[in-house]
């Protein structure tokens, strides 16, 4: 309490309601190579369908990774993806093609340039990139090259009157012209309106400034009679998704600026991310080209800017030819010497790369080395091969000490092995053997094939994504402590067949080894059959409800003694300390977790030598509850006269 100088009352709080909280035991983490997106950085997913709209739909180089985080999102809800790419810092196309690269609207374009993600294009691109063109696609990757962008940056671009006379006929896609200028009043997707019934046309080609080519395909169900057409009317190619002609702004009109205002549309021209080509994929309405223009409502509509912020398939990276920029100002026209037609541009160049190398897998499970950085729990590792699973024991999820690594053997080991019978045996084994002895990672024992509704194809994946989803359930259904094997909670979902079903000779060699089988029963399902961590050390942690125990223990105690660092080391801190574990530990104990404990936090642990070095030690005994793995029923014939209490327990 405060000492006071003079007369008064002094009132104060002191908060002792403090408890051991709820920690998360049921998020993901993996690293894996995808069509699309964000490279580089950790992405929370929420489900399949928010990983399709993020990362984009599998092919055959991106399946099993992809399919390796959907099968885990088919149990949880919480798994942060980071998508890894083949990257480079060579400059020259020639050089290097293995490398991803980002689409841009510049054909001539000779950089490997990679934008991971926002922060690096807010770091290292937010000022312009030179020879890339008006816009780069927002992530690496050949889906970029379906992207088209268009620029309506006035009101004669949006609509106009051509020049001259033109000839056309309905049985033909052809049109001539008598004083007219196509090739400066036209740009090709520019619609026409031709002939007395104002069909609608899109301009496919421009030959010269007196013929052009149309579209094989009306807009509409009318077809425009054979007729000379004096300056007919063209229109924007995307006129029908605005509400209007660009025109002056609310601020600029205020400062008595005009014509700031510009449409951009992106669409998907190929038809790669939409299904469907030419689709609209975005519109962006009434836009400034003011540096500092602003909205009725004061939010920042410099295109520029808003196209970084809203947009989710560009990045701005230079100005739009022809269009002029500035700050508002009185007497300001935007409009004046600017092109009146729209300004389009199809993206070309991007660049999926080659697979990603082990080297570049390994810095996408960097992202999830510090427990402060990242709250997970289970680190799912794909296809990882043993230079990649090794890793990911060592340096993340032994590191961490709150976490497990989640592991299947290689393709090769139970795919189309056609080896002697017992070779997939042998070889999962052998894979196993590379890897260290831990109770932070689990080994399941193959992959399974499933249905690829994206591609209407089966592939085989590995199971890991499953079998942490095992865990997830069984954290939603009972508690991390409970074991997720058996036929309860440790069902697998959409597996058409196992590559490799263990019969019980090969599931004792498995066990033996610390590998968890994956069988499937007739009329039983694919299920999980063991609950082994791949700990050599005979202990209760080669257990994994024991290790998740522990985990959530330990997790859970410790965040809530981080409270108690720089209070004083008396018997008051110690038994509010005991306070604070004793009943967490006894509901833990209620809920079957742990079948005993015992906290010491006194003088006899904190002596005051360790006192005297400004340490604090809560010693915390546990009895761990045990799984059942083997079950022996004894069936004892007796005659009839036969008193049971004579023979019972004497066998």
């Amino acid at each position: 309490m405060a000492f006071q100088i003079s007369p008064g009352v002094n009132v104060t709080e002191i908060d002792l309601t403090t408890i051991i909280p709820a920690v998360s035991t049921t998020t993901g983490a993996f690293a894996g190579h995808f069509n699309w997106g964000p490279a580089g950085i950790r992405v929370l997913v929420d489900s399949e369908d928010t990983l399709v709209n993020t990362f984009q739909k599998p092919n055959t180089n991106t399946a099993s990774d992809f399919f390796t985080a959907a099968n885990f999102l088919a149990y949880g809800n919480a798994l942060y993806v980071t998508r890894v790419i083949r990257s480079s810092n060579t400059d020259t196309l020639s050089t290097d093609t293995v490398i991803a690269r980002n689409a841009t609207t510049n054909s001539a374009n000779t950089k490997n340039t990679i934008v991971k993600n926002e922060d690096d294009y807010q770091e290292n691109y937010s000022s312009g990139i030179s020879a890339v063109g008006s816009w780069i696609a927002k992530y690496p990757g050949e889906l970029g090259n379906s992207l088209r962008i268009s620029v309506c940056p006035t009101a004669n671009a949006y609509q106009s009157t051509l020049t001259g006379n033109v000839y056309f006929s309905n049985n033909s896609t052809t049109v001539s012209g008598v004083g007219t200028n196509f090739t400066s009043e036209l740009t090709v997707g520019d619609v026409l309106v031709l002939g007395p019934e104002k069909v609608e046309r899109k301009v496919a080609s421009i030959g010269n400034t007196t013929s052009l080519t149309l579209q094989s395909t009306y807009i509409g169900n009318t077809v425009p009679q054979s007729s000379q057409q004096n300056t007919p009317t063209r229109k924007w190619e995307f006129w029908n998704y605005v509400s209007r002609a660009p025109g002056t702004s609310d601020g600029a009109a205020v400062s008595g600026s005009s014509n700031d205002e510009m449409h951009i549309v992106v669409a998907d021209e190929d038809g790669l991310i939409s299904g469907i080509a030419n689709s609209v994929l975005e519109v962006h309405e009434s836009l400034s080209k003011a540096s500092d223009g602003r909205s009725e409502n004061g939010s920042n509509i410099y295109y520029k800017r808003y196209m970084n912020d809203n947009s989710r398939w560009v990045w701005w990276t230079a100005a739009v030819s022809g269009i002029s920029t500035n700050t508002l100002g009185s007497a300001t026209n935007f409009g004046t010497g600017v092109q009146s037609k729209p300004v389009n541009a199809s993206f070309v160049n991007g660049r999926d790369g080659s697979s990603p190398r082990e080297t570049d897998y390994i810095n996408g499970y960097n992202l999830f080395r510090s427990s402060e950085d990242v709250d997970v729990s289970l680190v799912l590792g794909g296809a990882a091969s043993s230079t990649r699973a090794i890793h990911i024991i060592n340096n993340i999820v032994e590191a961490r000490k709150d976490a497990i690594a989640v592991l299947s053997p290689t393709r090769a080991s139970v795919v189309n092995n056609s080896g002697y019978p017992g070779a997939e045996t042998d070889d999962v084994i052998t894979f196993r053997n590379t890897l260290p002895s831990s109770s932070y990672a689990v080994m399941d024992s193959g992959w399974k094939y499933q249905y690829d509704k994206y591609n209407d194809i089966y592939r085989y994946v590995p199971l890991n994504g499953d079998t942490a989803g095992t865990m997830v359930r069984t954290d939603n259904e009972r508690d991390p402590w409970w074991s997720p094997a058996g036929y309860n909670r440790g069902q697998i979902k959409n597996a058409i067949r196992l590559s490799y079903n263990p019969g019980k000779t090969y599931r004792d060699a498995l066990y033996k080894a610390g590998i968890n089988p994956v069988v499937t029963f007739p009329g039983q399902g694919t299920v999980l059959f063991g609950d082994k961590t791949l700990l050599n050390k005979p202990s209760a942690f080669d257990r994994i409800n024991v290790r998740r125990l522990f985990i959530v223990l330990e997790k859970a105690i410790a965040t809530a003694a981080k409270f108690t660092l720089f209070e004083f080391n008396d018997a008051f801190t110690r038994a509010q300390f005991k306070a604070l574990v004793e009943p967490f530990l006894r509901d833990v104990q209620g809920r079957r977790g742990i079948t005993d404990f015992r906290v010491v936090c006194d003088e006899t642990n904190n002596t005051a030598e360790v006192i005297d070095r400004n340490e604090f030690v809560g010693d915390i005994y546990i009895k761990p509850a045990r799984s059942i793995n083997f079950i022996q029923l004894n069936f004892v014939a007796v005659r009839t006269g036969v008193d049971f209490t004579e023979i019972v327990g004497k066998f």
